[in-house]
């Protein structure tokens, strides 16, 4: 099997931890995080680390990575259990961008795969402008706005049971005890995000 093919080849069509794509994630995430880095630092030489480190944030982080892949068509390559619903929706495609950029790292070395991550992700869909002005933490916009009306939020645990091996989470907002959004994802983190995202656009929160 070739690097690419691992790739491309999500854990719930191999399962195999030579044949799925966790570990080339892994390498990629830390390639993609550090050229990042290094992109800010130089563009930025007279911002402060937290400004820096917000914005690298907003680059790397699974939602942008997933639309980003989708843009890019790697949905339409990635071998994953299609009859699966819940993977069409959720953000394994930014993960197997990751792997990709893991995988040209092996295949090609650093300089190469800094000069593709510049041409095919930094240049043509992250604009420095417009993520400037990205709210990232759905939580604390709705953490913020529930302090200025006197709400109460509350993010509860629906339900955690094993999907394909692996762990999977529901996670509710609530409002004053009423459930408005939920959000599905292997970790607790990101379905509280997604779920109090839901929540911003249900509540018409600016």
């Amino acid at each position: 099997m070739t690097l690419y093919t691992t790739a491309l080849s999500h854990r719930s069509v191999r399962e195999g931890t030579d044949q799925n794509n966790e570990r080339l994630e892994y390498l990629g995430d830390a390639i993609l995080s550090g050229v990042v880095a290094d992109y800010l630092f130089l563009r930025y030489p007279y911002k402060g680390e937290g400004y820096l480190t917000e914005m690298r944030s907003k680059m790397v982080n699974r939602a942008t990575l997933n639309d980003i892949a989708l843009k890019m068509g790697i949905k339409k390559v990635t071998h994953f259990n299609r009859n699966d619903s819940s993977l069409k929706a959720s953000q394994i495609f930014g993960n197997t961008l990751e792997a990709l950029v893991g995988a040209i790292y092996l295949d090609r070395g650093y300089d190469r795969t800094k000069r593709w991550i510049f041409k095919r992700i930094i240049t043509p869909h992250l604009f420095m402008e417009d993520l400037e002005a990205l709210e990232i933490n759905h939580k604390n916009k709705l953490y913020g706005w529930a302090n200025r009306n006197g709400k109460t939020i509350v993010f509860e645990t629906l339900d955690e049971r094993m999907e394909k091996g692996r762990r999977v989470f529901r996670i509710g907002a609530m409002v004053d005890g009423k459930l408005v959004s939920e959000g599905k994802a292997y970790n607790k983190k990101d379905a509280s995000q997604i779920a109090a995202q839901q929540a911003v656009e249900r509540l018409g929160i600016t």
